[in-house]
């Protein structure tokens, strides 16, 4: 049995600076997806840089972490961790 893994991921934005939170299976293809402008969310703001990005075992353990990062107190640890936006 092949073991699945699951990512959550920290993307910036090189031309706003803004920082992009998601989750995902396959990590490059999903990067990759992002700057080719497939995502309504990001496309505004290619091209844009992984800047953190964390495997687990389970989506719901990456769409947990996610969701972290998408709070005051998860924003706060990306910024101490020097991923804040610019």
């Amino acid at each position: 049995m092949v073991e699945q893994v699951f990512y959550c991921y920290v993307l910036r934005s090189e031309k706003t600076g803004r920082r992009y939170v998601g989750s995902c299976r396959d990590l490059d293809n999903r990067v990759r997806r992002h700057n080719a402008g497939e995502s309504k969310a990001t496309k505004q703001g290619v091209p844009l840089v992984l800047i953190r990005s964390e495997s687990f075992s389970s989506r719901s353990e990456a769409v947990q972490r996610e969701r972290y990062y998408k709070t005051g107190r998860g924003r706060d640890e990306l910024d101490r961790a020097g991923t804040q936006p610019t």
